[in-house]
């Protein structure tokens, strides 16, 4: 059996900054890291593949540079690292990445090995949408186990998988047969770091460039021409400075009145 693992290349989200002439993201000199929730969905990936002896596929959708972060992961020790990369990719919203990403699933369904398993990450940092891994569930066909923070039973025998859910209160137990896609959190586990050798060894790892000529994928719905939904506008909010009022230590009195007083002026107060 092969599981596969989606990974996203997102740009640091404490240096990002916003270039106030075309409103889009200053990426000159932006160091990028894999998305954090995809690397607990690569961590519980090769939890299984130590208990079960299964494959490991890690993809990624993204530009040539994003090459790293799938050599990130050969050095964790996953089995195969593919790239998909093409200019007809870029621009793509959720639904047109889902879009690529099961078609290259489907792929290493067909090629390699037959899928058993899809872990993602809950959402992005950049995005937060949470709808690329359902998108690819919808499309393949496969059961859709969101929000996973344990993989309570993993039965290949039986074809099946128990996990709990992170609920608000709450945590659901729920079974579904193979082949699914599941989404984690952060809880499922604690990432491992990469071993010295096998870091090494990723160092002249060759990763897999799969684009629309290996896809075969309909131009209009990949892409930009494939996508219903896009950003008009990235802007960072303005927020006006804080107002300092009297001395709440040496007259508290009085600065309570001045508060009152701004509070009224705009009509603030409850009645």
């Amino acid at each position: 059996m092969l599981i596969v693992c989606c990974i996203k290349q997102v740009p640091d989200t404490t240096q990002v900054q916003i270039d106030p002439v075309t409103n889009t993201l200053v990426r000159d000199g932006i160091p990028f890291i894999v998305n954090p929730y995809d690397t607990h969905a690569l961590e519980e990936a090769l939890r299984l593949k130590d208990r079960f002896g299964c494959k490991v596929a890690a993809i990624s959708m993204g530009p040539p540079n994003a090459e790293g972060t799938l050599k990130k992961a050969l050095a964790l020790g996953v089995d195969y690292a593919i790239l998909l990369s093409d200019r007809v990719f870029g621009g793509a919203d959720t639904l047109a990445t889902s879009n690529v990403l099961s078609a290259a699933i489907s792929k290493l369904d067909s090629e390699v090995d037959k899928v058993g398993l899809v872990l993602c990450g809950k959402q992005t940092i950049d995005g937060d949408t949470a709808q690329v891994g359902p998108g690819i569930a919808s499309r393949l066909g496969f059961q859709q186990l969101t929000l996973v923070d344990k993989v309570v039973d993993f039965d290949l025998s039986g074809n099946k998988i128990r996990v709990s859910r992170k609920l608000e209160g709450r945590h659901e137990i729920v079974e579904a047969p193979l082949p699914a896609m599941l989404t984690v959190v952060r809880e499922l586990n604690r990432p491992r770091y990469p071993k010295v050798p096998m870091r090494l060894a990723a160092v002249d790892a060759v990763v897999e460039l799969w684009n629309n000529q290996v896809l075969k994928l309909d131009e209009q719905k990949i892409g930009l021409k494939g996508s219903p939904t896009w950003v008009s506008k990235i802007f960072s909010p303005e927020r006006d400075k804080g107002e300092i009022l009297g001395d709440g230590y040496a007259d508290p009195e009085g600065t309570a009145a001045l508060l009152i007083e701004k509070l009224m002026a705009k009509d603030m107060l409850p009645l």
